[in-house]
């Protein structure tokens, strides 16, 4: 550990400015400007040029960037889709779990969408939060309380807090939806502006 940490400070660039000073420092003594003090003034030189020195920065963890993410989540979607055929529902709530789940393969999907997901973490996480953990919990929690509501019936139905729970959801899907519409309408508006301010200059001239 210590042999590691001594290499790690020869390397470092404390160290190299300080021996580039100390350097200096040697000449001056050769040159006999030091006098019968070069020693101090060798090593104050190097003590200065290591504390000038810009410090060591580590590098920061390489995470992977949303483009990846994406990559991952759609493999992450299909097990869920196969998970969910598994699960017998009712009319309505299979009716907007189908309407969920073709608002999330179209946000998923490789093509322009992704391209503007690369730019949005926000919207990889939502994406992420929706398919790794909010759409699966719901379904599992209802499929265990429908169970128990079969074994002491009365109780509130289950499907109705499924139904809620999908349309929640898929308003969140929606919502990013409309997030990267605005995007694209901001970029339509921005190329808009910018043919305006250009004043059709370069562009065709009417015939004289």
């Amino acid at each position: 550990m210590a042999t590691s940490r001594a290499g790690a400070y020869l390397e470092s660039r404390k160290n190299i400015a300080g021996s580039a000073c100390g350097l200096v420092g040697l000449a001056l003594t050769f040159t006999g400007v030091a006098g019968p003090y070069w020693p101090v003034v060798v090593v104050g030189l190097y003590g200065a040029g290591a504390l000038i020195a810009p410090p060591e920065r580590p590098a920061p963890p390489d995470f992977p960037d949303p483009s990846a993410q994406l990559d991952e989540l759609r493999g992450d979607f299909e097990k869920l889709r196969g998970y969910l055929t598994d699960v017998e529902l009712s009319v309505t709530a299979a009716a907007r779990l189908r309407e969920l789940t073709e608002l999330l393969t179209a946000l998923l999907d490789k093509g322009w969408v992704a391209e503007l997901l690369a730019h949005d973490p926000e919207g990889v996480h939502v994406l992420s939060r929706i398919v790794r953990r909010d759409l699966p919990e719901a379904v599992d929690s209802f499929a265990r309380t429908r169970w128990w509501t079969r074994m002491s019936p009365g109780t509130e139905s289950p499907e109705l807090h499924l139904e809620r729970q999908l349309g929640l959801l898929k308003k969140d899907a929606e919502n990013l939806a409309a997030g990267l519409r605005e995007v694209e309408a901001r970029r339509q508006e921005t190329h808009t502006r910018y043919l305006e301010d250009r004043g059709g200059t370069g562009g065709d001239q009417p015939l004289t």
